[in-house]
């Protein structure tokens, strides 16, 4: 017998994106459907964010103990406990999936579903085999799930997600790593800091998320220091073995060669929950990926009354833009049928490899774009930027982006130490709608890593067809400050 329920507002999915448009919503109805058709838990704390960085921070340990000699400190070399690794990896995960679960426990039995969901109209939904729900407003954000081209089947149970990773009990002789994109450069890198051998393979010349032709080459070297990374690989066969996965590829001299990996990690993206929603009974306009159009500040599809957020609209795969389009969504859908445009920052994104990967506001290919050309690049390279130099993490480029006549700062790319902490510097500042003159009026301590963006953005500053002559460089620290 099929259960029938109603509700003004229904919620499909209850990761980060869900989880915003619940309590934003809630705010304007007590009438709400939470529909959970997989696990609680948000994709950052089950698989994604936290336990990589857990990873990521066992190898740190790792490398910065092998580089201690270049301080005079001596170790006596690395022993790395695989099982150990692993198990805080384990442990302190499921601690911030925890947390999760204890926030989505507090809602109201009353207002939370678990099964799958399907459209069966724009107002109906089937929530697994028996309940029949009816929503006046839907907020579609169901996430995504890794994307497996199906060549890497051929490694059949040798084929691992970054999802399976963090399940592992010990930590594998080698890995085969497929798409060095932000995943994979992450996983990858510190796995081999971990001891594991590691090829990274990839196709179309792309290293993460790097726009920028200069700061990719740089990336590229650098990586390539650690462990074998091809960005356009040649990839010609991938066959299964009893030890492994054996990979047939061209090698940097033109050689076919094969090798034998304990397990081949598919990093090849993720791709959107919406392909098992029956969409298609929603009577949404669709792209050619199959996904609602939608507004990007009001986070509606079309005219309607279904508001998509989070992973699931293929946009901004990030934590962050996920918890502002939940609220904006759920905003929407609550006070419908009044919309709003919502608030949407400065894009900021960060690579937690070494050296730190950030992107800050506008590409270097948008900047051209909407300053038709009229814009300027400075830079500055870490090799002889004074603080890095001095904890031995001098390595990698700031490219900076300013606009010729308005002198406003567009957005920037590095590949640098302490990246995490220049973009967000940056990314306020390009919120803020600085010019650079303005943004080199601000006070810069000595020494430390961020005098670096100092001197790109005197570099910019020169450049530009605006702004006063300043200093170049720390008469202290040399190039870089």
């Amino acid at each position: 017998m099929v259960k029938r329920s109603k509700v003004e507002v229904a919620i499909l999915g209850a990761g980060t994106a869900g989880m915003g448009a619940y309590r934003a919503a809630r705010k304007h109805t007590d009438s709400l459907a939470l529909i959970e058709g997989a696990h609680y838990g948000t994709t950052c704390a089950r698989v994604g964010c936290m336990p990589s960085k857990l990873l990521i921070a066992a190898a740190e340990a790792a490398q910065d103990t092998r580089h201690a000699d270049l301080f005079g400190v001596r170790t006596g070399g690395v022993t790395i406990d695989g099982p150990a690794v692993m198990k805080r990896v384990r442990a302190e995960r499921d601690r911030f999936v925890g947390f999760v679960l204890e926030a989505v426990e507090g809602f109201p039995e009353a207002h939370r579903f678990r099964g799958h969901a399907r459209f069966l109209s724009p107002h109906r939904l089937r929530v697994g085999d028996n309940h029949e729900i009816e929503a006046d407003r839907i907020v579609i954000a169901t996430g995504s799930r890794p994307n497996i081209p199906g060549f890497l089947k051929a490694a059949e149970n040798r084929l691992v997600v970054n999802d399976d990773i963090f399940e592992w009990q010990d930590l594998p002789d080698s890995v085969a790593v497929f798409g060095p994109g932000v995943i994979g450069l992450e996983l990858g890198q510190a796995l081999s800091r971990l001891g594991v051998r590691v090829r990274m393979f990839g196709a179309g010349g792309a290293i993460g998320p790097i726009q920028d032709p200069e700061i990719r080459q740089c990336a590229l070297d650098t990586f390539n220091d650690e462990f074998p990374l091809n960005p356009d690989a040649d990839t010609r066969k991938i066959e299964h073995r009893p030890d492994g996965v054996a990979i047939t590829f061209v090698d940097g001299d033109g050689d076919v060669v094969t090798e034998t990996f304990d397990y081949l990690l598919a990093a090849t993206g993720r791709r959107p929950n919406i392909d098992g929603l029956d969409i298609q009974n929603a009577d949404l306009e669709l792209d050619d990926r199959g996904t609602p159009v939608f507004d990007r500040y009001t986070l509606r599809c079309g005219d309607s009354h279904i508001f998509i957020a989070g992973d699931v609209n293929n946009e901004l795969p990030l934590l962050h833009e996920a918890a502002d389009e939940g609220r904006i969504a759920g905003n929407n859908a609550g006070q419908y049928p009044e919309v709003r445009a919502g608030f949407r920052r400065v894009p900021l994104s960060v690579v937690f490899t070494d050296p730190q990967i950030a992107t800050v506001g506008k590409t270097i290919q948008q900047v051209d774009k909407d300053c038709r050309g009229c814009f300027a690049v400075g830079s500055v390279s870490f090799e002889g930027q004074g603080r890095s130099r001095v904890i031995g993490r001098n390595r990698g480029l700031l490219r900076v982006y300013g606009e010729h006549g308005t002198g406003l700062f567009m957005g920037a790319e590095m590949f640098c130490p302490a990246a995490e902490h220049i973009g967000h510097l940056l990314a306020w500042a390009a919120q803020q709608r600085m010019t650079v003159s303005a943004m080199l009026d601000m006070p810069f301590y000595h020494p430390v890593i961020e005098e670096g963006v100092r001197t790109a953005l005197r570099d910019l500053n020169r450049r530009l067809s605006m702004g006063p002559e300043v200093v170049e460089n720390c008469l202290d620290c040399g190039p870089g400050g």
